[in-house]
């Protein structure tokens, strides 16, 4: 036992003649190492980008209810009778009356020829 742990603190398992086997072993080991780092890197990265978007959706959803309030109160009646208050131009006292136009029927060539 002591022969074991005595051989492993020097090292002698990377240095003796079968060594290649635990050298392509130790390299396997790093390159799967740098590979889930990477990986876990990728996928933080994704996280962070997720997170932004979705305050940058929040922020633009709250931005569009704030102009369509202030679009509500510019359309009322009131705002737009006080601007055009402004500018010297009243509301009619009077209501508005319905026009209606009457169309002529044009009589097809077979009624002008029957009268």
């Amino acid at each position: 036992m002591k022969k074991g742990v005595y051989s492993i603190l020097k090292a002698r398992f990377l240095i003796d003649d079968d060594s290649i086997k635990n050298w392509r072993f130790i390299v396997f080991l790093i390159i799967l190492a740098i590979i889930m780092i990477a990986n876990t890197q990728r996928f933080e990265q994704k996280v962070f980008r997720i997170t932004e978007l979705t305050n940058q959706v929040k922020e633009l959803r709250s931005e569009f209810v704030d102009r369509r309030s202030e679009l509500m109160k510019l359309k009322m009646e009131s705002t737009v009778s006080a601007k055009m208050e402004e500018k010297q131009i009243f509301p009619s006292t009077v209501p508005p009356v319905k026009i209606t136009v009457k169309k002529i029927e044009e009589k097809s060539f077979f009624k002008k020829i029957w009268q």
